[in-house]
């Protein structure tokens, strides 16, 4: 009979934890790692969070966490130590309007403000990384029309489809060497300009140009006067 009741009893208690239980933020559980608890100091949190939410009880002795977490009472004294020297954890004096007793509390407000400082740092970093590759997907489209671009600039001044390692060494200009659009344009127009369309002679204009420095079409266009200039004399 006796133990027919104590089976009665565990229904009633499992029936009364799946009714009820205590409330933690789903941000402490998920940032207390970040902010340096162990699994241990969590589960002391959790267990002050209990005492007050559901035995009413704001100041629990480290003997009584001690017994709750399995731990020694000298163990449980000094996780309270290191969360309350941490900022984590703090002891609030109040004084009771009516008896004018002193009674104190914990105070965990210190754990919660710093794990939503690394939520919202978790966030940052994420909304940086999410913009930072939204960058690099929208340079890389940028430069894929570039050169689907040039590839029919080209086209159109040789008066015939490239060939595939044509389209190659357009692409490497662009990929590769880094060479502006604008200057890969005014190469073709030098290599129309002097009778000499075909891309090793176009190459060799962009080499010299990057040797010397040349980066935009002002400057290529002074490059090649004084190139001119010094054969002319």
């Amino acid at each position: 009979m006796k133990n027919e009741m104590w089976k009665a009893y565990a229904r009633g208690m499992a029936a009364a934890m799946n009714g009820g239980g205590v409330v933690v933020p789903a941000g402490l559980l998920r940032a207390y790692r970040g902010v340096g608890l162990s699994d241990t100091e969590m589960m002391l949190m959790v267990q002050l969070m209990m005492y007050r939410q559901l035995e009413g009880v704001d100041f629990p002795t480290p003997e009584q966490l001690a017994e709750r977490l399995g731990l020694m009472p000298k163990a449980a004294h000094q996780l309270l130590s290191r969360l309350m020297k941490e900022g984590l954890l703090a002891i609030d004096d109040e004084i009771d309007s009516e008896s004018g007793m002193q009674t104190e509390r914990y105070n965990w407000n210190g754990f919660v403000i710093r794990c939503a400082e690394w939520l919202a740092d978790e966030a940052k970093q994420s909304f940086e990384t999410e913009r930072e590759l939204q960058q690099r997907s929208n340079t890389a489209a940028a430069q894929a029309a570039t050169s689907s671009d040039l590839f029919s600039v080209f086209e159109q001044e040789f008066g015939r489809p490239l060939s595939p390692m044509e389209c190659e060494t357009i692409s490497a200009w662009v990929d590769q060497d880094r060479y502006p659009d604008e200057l890969i344009r005014f190469a073709l127009k030098e290599a129309v300009f002097a009778g000499k369309l075909h891309f090793r002679y176009i190459d060799r204009i962009l080499l010299e140009w990057s040797r010397n420095r040349v980066t935009n079409i002002e400057e290529a266009k002074a490059h090649t006067q004084k190139f001119r200039g010094g054969r002319g004399s």
